[in-house]
C-alpha cells in the first residue's frame, strides 16, 4: 500500500452507523496533478471495489461521496469522471494562487473497515 500523499482524512461516526471521512487539501497549481492522482486512487477504489452501489446511504447506496473546489474564483465545480477514471478540472483559465479540494467519502461499516485498509487511515473516534 502507498500512502496517500495529499488527503489526510478524519473521521466520524453517525449515530446511524455511517462513517464519514473528510479531507481537505490545499495545493499550488504545479501540484494539482499530484493532488488529483490521490482523489483519483481513492475514488477509483471505491467505484472498482463497490461498483453500481454508489449514492446516498439513506437511499440505498452502499457509499457516497462529495467533491468540491472550496474558496474558488468561481463557483466552478469539480468532477470526477468514473468511466474515464479521471478528475475533471473547471475551465482553463489562469490558476488562483493555491487550490483547495475538499473529499468527503461515507459509508457502512464493510465500506468504512475496506477503505480504512486500502489506505492506512484511521478509524473513526469513539469516545
Amino acid at each position: 500500500m502507498t500512502p496517500l500523499r495529499w488527503l489526510d482524512f478524519d473521521t466520524s461516526e453517525g449515530d446511524d452507523g455511517v462513517t464519514t471521512f473528510d479531507a481537505l487539501a490545499s495545493v499550488r497549481p504545479a501540484d494539482r496533478d499530484a493532488l488529483a492522482a490521490d482523489i483519483v486512487r481513492v475514488l477509483d477504489w471505491a467505484y472498482t471495489r463497490y461498483p453500481g452501489v454508489q449514492g446516498p446511504v439513506e437511499e440505498g447506496g452502499d457509499w457516497d461521496f462529495d467533491l468540491q473546489l472550496v474558496e474558488s474564483a468561481t463557483d466552478a465545480t469539480l468532477h470526477y469522471d468514473a468511466a474515464a477514471r479521471r478528475l475533471v478540472w473547471p475551465g482553463d483559465g489562469a490558476a488562483p494562487p493555491r487550490l483547495t479540494v475538499a473529499l468527503t467519502l461515507s459509508g457502512p461499516p464493510a465500506f468504512c473497515s475496506a477503505l480504512s485498509a486500502a489506505f492506512g487511515l484511521d478509524g473513526p473516534a469513539h469516545g
